[in-house]
């Protein structure tokens, strides 16, 4: 299951303050399938109203959220693609995960240095991704190289691999992200092994500063680029002030909402990223729900019943017959659900249905 994110964005950008605020939403890693004790992974719960409902319906003794990993990245310089800086380190962490949230700041401080001496978002931006393509352009060429002697041989995978970085490799030629290339799903198959960085979705965090000038309320030149790039490209981002989220991680929950409207900061801008991070990854969530535990399941958008099963125990993909199904919406209106079968709200479904967001289920196995 794909669930890690890795923070990227060149130095004093927030980065490392947005992972501490991310990081204080931790949950205990032994109920999910991670496996580390590297400082610089957190792994926090995916907030879900659902599945606080859903709890309180049954009267859970346990509740478990979905959750998503997020990976603090060394810190990325101009160069990093030939080695500057802590360059291959960067590059060969960020190959790792499965999405990247690339820290922008759009703020202006006299206190805070910026490493290109001037805030520019859209040129930061240009920055990283440049040293991604460069990277991947690298990768590219050598492996085309090989596969295109493997391919003379008759090789069917090395000619699937000449193919589609025949089509792939020109484009980072150009400065454009491997992304961008129109691939079927055999294509990206073939080059999947190759983890090029921009392959990888990307998220952009606009980290602001409360009582600084912030570029998205100046307005202006700098504020236009930024918004014509993200409006054009079709760029997934969220807004947050990673150094006010941070003093809000150590405030009671009862107290934060005050806290937050003190500082005239509305939204919950960590929840928002977390959620953004995990529909970046193309996720969703099925629920489990009872006396004993509450649960939500992570599974990939469009996956079949068998396989969200699989997300619980093996058995119920290899031995499925059947899943029981209700929304959750449709469940707690009724209350229970013995009352939702009673009426003949829950429905058995076979192995074809694809699971929707938002489904309360019960596998049968044989």
């Amino acid at each position: 299951m794909s669930l890690s994110i890795g923070i990227v964005g060149l130095p004093n950008v927030g980065k490392s303050t947005l992972f501490n605020a991310l990081t204080k939403k931790g949950v205990p890693a032994e109920n999910y399938p991670f496996n580390t004790i590297d400082p610089n992974v957190g792994v926090v719960a995916v907030p879900d109203f659902r599945l606080d409902k859903l709890s309180a319906m049954s009267n859970s003794v346990k509740k478990v959220p979905a959750a998503v990993e997020f990976v603090d990245i060394a810190g990325l310089v101009k160069g990093a693609s030939e080695g500057e800086g802590l360059g291959n380190q960067f590059l060969s962490h960020i190959r790792e995960v499965d999405a990247i949230a690339e820290v922008v700041r759009v703020f202006d401080d006299e206190d805070v240095h910026h490493v290109q001496g001037e805030v520019d978002p859209q040129r930061d931006i240009d920055v990283i991704d440049l040293e991604l393509v460069l990277a991947d352009m690298q990768t590219a060429e050598k492996r085309l190289e090989r596969a295109s002697r493997d391919a003379k041989g008759g090789d069917k995978d090395a000619i699937a691999e000449r193919d589609v970085l025949a089509k792939i490799t020109p484009a980072l030629q150009l400065g454009h992200a491997a992304r961008t290339v129109s691939l079927t799903e055999e294509e990206k198959v073939a080059v999947r092994g190759l983890h090029l960085l921009t392959m990888k979705p990307v998220l952009y965090i606009l980290n602001r500063k409360s009582g600084a000038i912030n570029v998205d309320a100046e307005g202006g030149d700098r504020w236009n680029a930024l918004k014509g790039f993200l409006d054009s490209s079709g760029a997934n981002y969220v807004t947050l002030d990673a150094g006010v989220e941070r003093e809000l991680s150590d405030v009671h929950d009862d107290e934060r909402g005050d806290f937050r409207r003190e500082l005239g900061v509305k939204e919950d801008g960590i929840d928002a990223l977390i959620k953004a991070g995990y529909s970046l990854l193309n996720l969703i969530s099925f629920f489990t729900t009872g006396e004993d535990e509450s649960r939500a399941w992570t599974i990939h958008r469009g996956d079949l019943a068998p396989d969200a099963g699989a997300a619980i125990h093996t058995d119920f993909r290899d031995k499925f017959i059947k899943a029981d199904v209700i929304h959750w919406d449709t469940l707690l209106e009724t209350g229970s659900w013995v009352k939702a079968r009673e009426k003949g709200l829950v429905r058995s479904e076979g192995k074809e249905y694809v699971v929707r967001d938002g489904d309360v289920m019960e596998f049968k196995h044989g």
